[in-house]
């Protein structure tokens, strides 16, 4: 038996990357014209500025890892120095960043200033990527990386981007939640359920609107161009924990419970995260067991953050410091069969089961319960 290396993303079924990353750019489709049509101008620049910016750098960046080796840069702006780099470049070379630009503008609100969007661009693809070898090197998603960059770094610039949302819309779902009172799961009344599923809500251009989410998601897990594993149980974990607080809260504060739990679902970046990014093939594991394992990591720190934390949402937050732990997760389940064995779920449900109680206590703490 011959063994043949290869980088990641690592694919078990009967299609290609090429294929994959188009099934991709498709299923982005519905969101994006969403965005575009909603925000007009304030969207679309958004995108321009994202796409060239991760475009450009990746190529690049590229031709200078993959410089052919003893080749001068003069060889260049001959044929065959110039047929010598065009051979290292592939389709994938294209589609892989544009779909991290169209990833990182949806995480952006509209109307964002043009350099903080530039510059988030240019971090997540070059720090979060490129500088780890490029594609299937990378152990960060670009555009989550990008995104906290300019959270952290020019948050206020962000703040105003809503501002300018909130002067018709109020303020963004989940910034409901979050008030000096403390926890507040039964902030439905600000927003109905259909306009959360429609996207009549202000926020990131990419998480308002669950109806096109949905919709791009049931063509990418149609084609089988994205694992579900990872997106069910990153769904399922916070669910699940989200679904005791909602009980806890209902107890303490009164509240119906499913209309409390379906605005923590359909709120945030929760859905789009799910979709498009928790089930990233290179930064998500390689194994069955890695990518569950990945998916209830980044659940319960959705969770935590959400209901612990100062912010009031933590997808990127909770995706990024998946990624740190996706490689430990293969390195568990090395030289094993791909499948989840009993000790390892009951593992798994424990750690949910902590983190549920953790979470119950301290809404019953903030809903005065002792």
């Amino acid at each position: 038996m011959r063994l043949v290396p290869q980088s990641a993303p690592y694919i078990r079924k009967n299609v290609s990357v090429k294929r994959m990353m188009l099934d991709v750019i498709i299923a982005l489709m519905p969101v994006t014209l969403f965005a575009m049509i909603v925000n007009g101008w304030n969207g679309i620049y958004v995108f321009l500025i994202s796409i060239l910016t991760m475009l450009v750098v990746e190529i690049v960046a590229h031709g200078i890892i993959k410089w052919p080796k003893g080749m001068k840069i003069k060889e260049l702006f001959t044929k065959e120095g110039f047929k010598k780099v065009k051979e290292t470049y592939t389709v994938n070379n294209i589609t892989a960043p544009l779909i991290s630009a169209l990833i990182y503008a949806l995480i952006m609100p509209a109307g964002c200033n043009g350099y903080v969007v530039f510059l988030g661009a240019l971090f997540g693809i070059l720090i979060g990527k490129m500088v780890f070898g490029g594609l299937g090197n990378n152990i960060f998603n670009p555009a989550a990386a990008g995104r906290i960059f300019v959270g952290i770094c020019f948050g206020t610039y962000l703040g105003d981007a809503y501002t300018k949302a909130d002067v018709y819309a109020g303020a963004t779902p989940l910034g409901f939640t979050k008030t000096s009172a403390g926890l507040q799961l039964n902030a439905i009344g600000n927003y109905s359920l259909l306009d959360l599923f429609l996207g009549n809500v202000p926020g990131c251009m990419g998480e308002v609107s669950a109806l096109c989410i949905l919709i791009g998601a049931c063509y990418l897990f149609y084609r089988k161009s994205a694992d579900i594993r990872a997106a069910l149980s990153y769904l399922l974990s916070f669910g699940a924990v989200m679904m005791a607080a909602c009980i806890t809260e209902s107890i303490v504060k009164s509240g119906n419970i499913m209309e409390m739990w379906t605005y923590q679902m359909l709120s945030g970046g929760l859905l789009f995260g799910a979709v498009f990014m928790v089930t990233d093939p290179v930064t998500s594991g390689t194994t069955k067991f890695s990518r569950i394992a990945f998916g209830i990591t980044a659940g319960l720190i959705t969770a935590l953050i959400r209901i612990l934390g100062a912010y009031p949402e933590g997808v990127a937050f909770s995706i990024l410091i998946a990624n740190m732990l996706a490689p430990c997760f293969d390195y568990i389940n090395r030289g094993k069969p791909n499948y989840i064995t009993w000790k390892q779920a009951l593992v798994l449900g424990s750690i949910i089961l902590v983190i549920g109680v953790i979470i119950v206590v301290n809404v019953m703490y903030q809903g005065g319960a002792f």
